[in-house]
């Protein structure tokens, strides 16, 4: 088994990379790609020359260029997603309150 450590910038750079290369495999320009999510032409120019973007504005380019369900085990606890849990188990989930620790 492979030990790979990346960076907090090379995390960044490689998901500006794949939206990039993704917008690019549709075939939009910056531009529509813009007009489309409804992120600032300046933002989206920003992000895919230094990997720099708002989390909202990165949704609403995932939502555009359909990949928004990649963000569903973003720091899950588990390996499931919302979509492989019961109705009744997210709601029970969401009875259980935590607090994080005071320092």
């Amino acid at each position: 088994m492979a030990l790979t450590l990346k960076t907090r910038t090379d995390v960044q750079l490689e998901v500006r990379d794949r939206f990039k290369a993704r917008r690019l495999g549709l075939r939009l320009t910056q531009a529509g790609l813009a007009r489309r999510s409804g992120v600032t032409l300046g933002s989206l120019k920003r992000f895919e020359a230094t990997g720099l973007i708002a989390f909202d504005s990165l949704l609403k380019l995932a939502l555009v260029l359909d990949c928004l369900a990649d963000f569903d085990k973003l720091a899950a606890h588990d390996s499931t997603s919302l979509e492989t849990r019961t109705l009744d188990e997210v709601l029970a989930a969401g009875r259980t309150r935590k607090k994080g620790r005071v320092k």
